[in-house]
């Protein structure tokens, strides 16, 4: 049950209006931000309908505090931006409004309308669909009935006014949230057609609240699951993001691979951890440790969630060419700059993060070396925080690594002159300029 479920949901069908009055929900507006309120506010002033919508309405309804609060309006994005000099309007697909008020960012985005409406009857906006059915631009306006069957996943589709206090329900989210149900919206085959990352988001939804997938909106995706391949690369990185970077990365690693999703944003990568047992606990333990730092609000980087889905593509890749007579640490560069060339061709992966993956990557090399004043003055390097938890995923995973960890767990606890003088170097001789020692909580 909910935590603060309705005291009693009428039987009025999936797609018919469901009102919940004040007294049978417990959203409280103080648990609103006060900027969501602010808007909301000024455009029912104006004479426009507003409502607080989305995710934030659910986590409300499940007793959470929600972190972004979203707006649904039926007022333009121009006449948004008119509202609020302190805004702008942004995205082609979809024109949204961001509001800011100081470092918080209220979305406001007006409601959508059908594919098929008249443009001269909707005033504004218009959509277009690619010869598979994929949405390439929707900016058709509507009702907020309209905007309720257009949206994604039921469990997504309420919305509270805040003039009133009352929650709309158009299409049975209230009874899915009380099933613990996700489900899409309308035909999932369809659905899935006009946009293919609904189907991650499917997942992201079933793992951050642990809810079962409706049969039908689990059906459809194996026959839709090839879709994904025409989104672009930039788009399928952001939506990476929120599959692992929202606290929740070992869950959805579980359902993307339960689900055979996995394979269209690291297509190797995913293979090999169905066919490898080890290579699937490195890539699981380093889910679980970025999901542990979240939760202990540390700070966390992609580019260390993408080192582990990539490593076993490049170790493999990396040892062969050793057999072929490459140097080890040539062999693990150019193992790191095919892996990542391969896979940017499916998810754009930005430089600020592949750099550091090939870092990380090749540190693991260095840290086989224990003896002399590289290996003393290693600890010091910005990146030996990262390649250092790496190495420990490695042999929590099984890998062999010769106890390098517990090495290097004692060593780095050392000052300097005594690892020059553990790692044989003696210290002795022309002293080069101690680096400076720069702190590796950021970068990992």
């Amino acid at each position: 049950m909910l935590d603060c479920a309705p005291v009693e949901t009428p039987p009025q069908g999936r797609n018919r209006l469901n009102v919940i009055p004040r007294d049978q929900h417990c959203i409280s507006r103080k648990n609103i931000s006060d900027s969501a309120l602010k808007v909301m506010s000024r455009l029912r002033a104006k004479g426009f309908q507003a409502y607080l919508v989305g995710g934030a309405v659910r986590d409300l309804l499940l007793g959470g505090h929600p972190k972004d609060f979203d707006v649904a309006t039926d007022a333009t994005p121009d006449a948004v931006r008119e509202l609020f000099r302190n805004s702008r309007i942004i995205g082609r697909r979809f024109r949204i409004v961001h509001v800011r008020f100081g470092r918080e960012i209220i979305e406001v985005t007006t409601f959508r309308g059908h594919h098929d409406s008249d443009e001269a009857a909707q005033g504004a906006g218009h959509s277009r669909q690619s010869a598979s059915g994929l949405l390439l631009r929707d900016n058709v306006f509507g009702t907020l009935e309209e905007d309720a069957v257009r949206r994604d996943l039921t469990v997504n589709a309420l919305y509270y006014d805040a003039g009133n206090f009352e929650v709309f329900d158009h299409v049975g989210g209230l009874e899915d949230l009380q099933a613990k149900k996700i489900r899409v919206i309308g035909d999932p085959t369809q659905r899935y057609t006009e946009d293919p990352v609904r189907m991650l988001r499917v997942i992201r939804f079933a793992a951050r609240l642990d809810f079962q997938v409706e049969r039908e909106t689990e059906r459809a995706i194996a026959g839709c699951a090839g879709l994904l391949r025409e989104i672009p690369g930039a788009r399928l990185f952001d939506e990476f993001l929120k599959l692992f970077m929202s606290g929740y990365a070992e869950a959805t690693l579980e359902k993307l691979l339960a689900y055979d999703l996995l394979r269209y944003l690291f297509p190797e990568a995913g293979e090999r951890m169905v066919e490898e047992e080890v290579a699937l606990a490195v890539v699981r333990a380093a889910m679980r440790n970025t999901d542990q730092r979240i939760a202990q609000d540390k700070p966390v980087t992609p580019a260390f969630i993408l080192a582990a889905l990539l490593w076993p593509v490049v170790q493999a890749d990396a040892l062969q060419r050793q057999e072929h007579g490459e140097p080890p640490m040539v062999a693990m560069h150019e193992a790191g700059q095919d892996a990542i060339g391969d896979v940017v061709q499916h998810i754009a992966i930005p430089r600020r993060f592949s750099q550091p993956m090939r870092e990380i990557w090749e540190f693991q090399l260095r840290l086989q070396n224990r003896r002399g004043r590289r290996a003393a003055e290693l600890v010091d390097h910005r990146r030996f925080r990262a390649a250092y938890d790496f190495l420990l995923l490695r042999e929590q995973a099984g890998e062999d690594t010769g106890d390098l960890g517990a090495f290097w767990t004692g060593f780095q606890a050392l000052s300097l002159e005594e690892r020059l003088q553990q790692a044989g170097s003696g210290g002795g001789g022309r002293q080069r300029k101690r680096p400076r020692r720069r702190r590796a909580g950021p970068e990992r």
